[in-house]
């Protein structure tokens, strides 16, 4: 049993090396169940009293989900809303609707940044095909062959996506940072747009103009076909057919208001905002700011957000109770996953803190002037990279570096935050499943998606930390 600096910082090492050939090994663990056994292992070797591990488990994972566990469902069931109804669709083709080939990456990098808010990486990729067809479809047949047209648009799609995921809460990965760093929420999203918009602008409309003449793909003519209905040029982008499934919007419905459809997305992340300003602008004991800060919370507005989807999008447009249910126990099976992980990590995190390996990590990196900044975010890139899962990534760094921002202010901390969601989207090579859904899509070979979809997100990656060490220069 190692209870020494050396010996407990030696205990995490062997750990996560472990954690890595659990789940790429023959084996193939689900990182939930590494994260379990690795945990158990920990406590162990880290002499924890055998009777407390299960505690320690039990502990960590049910906290980390009662602060992002709920949130996470009621995203994906507002992702699923908006898909359903269209709104998605209509949002995009209003925003590309014209454009040109020198604006359409920029556009497409506005219809993604607004969509992706609320979606998962994957989930985004799927929402956007119809759109991205469409309009590389109808660049195709107005000439435009200077330009590969899909590269022109997946490249934005796949930075800005990505970018999401990774720095802007309330997508699941920085917001289970935020509760394990104890980070502020508001201020968090405030640096994650500033850090955004440049780390989009240049791994995206950007390197999509440099790339699109270098490499062209051909997704196979069967998929596009089920996105695409050729109409005369001049009728801009086609929407897509509405999908086989229970949950789809009923065909010939009036579309969704475009003004509805921009407020269903933004009603969260601007309810997180206002807590924020409210608990700077307000004093303590003031009725509004208290009322702020209850609908501020992150599951009170992902909630708020939901139900003025659910009204808008579903209820009021004549969708069926039953269908709506339906529809949305489907949206909560493709996050099941993704909460057993983050449930792991907790625990995993947990058994750090319980066992005094945190304490040791603390203590010799402050010997080390370690810039915890850097160090987060070579973590969650190194882990991310070797288990395929920028969940893990994120849990397990998170676990790591809280001792060393116990300290800190709380914009630090936030750039920490920030700065381990960047490393977590690197190297997304072909352990990640976001890689192999970008080839298939797109009909590239391995190649191809090596230089768009894992160069696009390692720039992401490298931005965003660049981004957040210029911000900690000023914050």
């Amino acid at each position: 049993m190692a209870t020494s600096t050396p010996g407990l910082i030696a205990v995490l090492i062997v750990s996560v090396a472990l954690l890595v050939v659990l789940i790429n090994s023959r084996l193939k663990l689900h990182p939930f169940i590494a994260l379990l056994v690795v945990s158990v292992g920990v406590g162990l070797a880290a002499g924890e009293p055998v009777a407390r591990i299960a505690g320690s488990i039990e502990s960590g994972a049910g906290g980390i989900l009662g602060n992002v566990g709920i949130t996470l469902a009621l995203g994906a069931m507002l992702g699923r809303l908006l898909a359903d109804s269209s709104a998605t669709e209509v949002i995009a083709a209003l925003v590309v609707r014209r454009s040109t080939p020198r604006t359409v990456p920029w556009l497409m990098s506005a219809a993604a940044f607004v969509i992706g808010i609320p979606m998962f990486f994957e989930v985004g990729l799927i929402v956007l095909l119809p759109l991205v067809f469409s309009v590389a479809d109808r660049m195709r047949r107005q000439g435009h062959t200077r330009y590969s047209p899909y590269t022109m648009l997946v490249i934005p799609t796949i930075a800005v996506l990505a970018t999401l995921h990774g720095v802007v809460p309330p997508h699941p990965g920085p917001l289970t940072a935020v509760a394990g760093l104890h980070a502020d929420l508001g201020k968090t999203i405030l640096l994650g747009l500033v850090c955004a918009v440049p780390t989009v602008v240049l791994a995206g409309p950007l390197f999509a103009t440099w790339m699109a003449r270098r490499i062209d793909v051909h997704p196979d003519q069967a998929l596009v076909d089920q996105f695409v209905r050729h109409r005369a040029e001049d009728e801009g982008p086609a929407p897509a057919r509405p999908a086989p499934s229970s949950g789809g919007d009923a065909a010939g419905r009036r579309p969704v208001p475009v003004a509805w459809a921009v407020t269903c997305i933004l009603v969260p992340v601007a309810l997180m905002l206002l807590r924020t300003v409210a608990e700077v602008a307000l004093p303590e004991g003031n009725h509004v700011r208290n009322a702020t800060l209850l609908v501020g919370e992150p599951v009170v507005a992902m909630l708020i957000g939901f139900l003025v989807a659910l009204f808008a999008l579903a209820l009021a447009r004549g969708r069926s109770g039953d269908d709506v249910r339906r529809s949305l126990t489907e949206s909560l099976k493709a996050v099941v996953g993704i909460l057993l992980i983050i449930g792991g990590g907790g625990a995993f995190n947990q058994v750090l803190e319980d066992t005094g390996i945190s304490h040791a990590i603390a203590t010799a990196a402050g010997g080390a002037h370690l810039n915890v900044v850097l160090l987060g975010w070579l973590l969650a890139l190194l882990l991310s990279a070797s288990t395929g899962s920028a969940t893990v990534g994120i849990v397990s760094s998170t676990g790591i570096v809280a001792p060393l921002v116990a300290s800190s202010d709380s914009w630090h901390t936030s750039l920490v935050v920030l700065a381990i969601g960047a490393g977590s989207i690197g190297l997304n090579y072909v352990n990640h499943a976001g890689f192999w859904l970008v080839k298939e899509s797109f009909g590239m070979d391995m190649g191809q998606a090596t230089k768009i979809h894992t160069t696009t997100q390692t720039l992401v990656s490298v931005f965003g930390l660049g981004m957040t060490l210029l911000l900690a220069a000023f914050v």
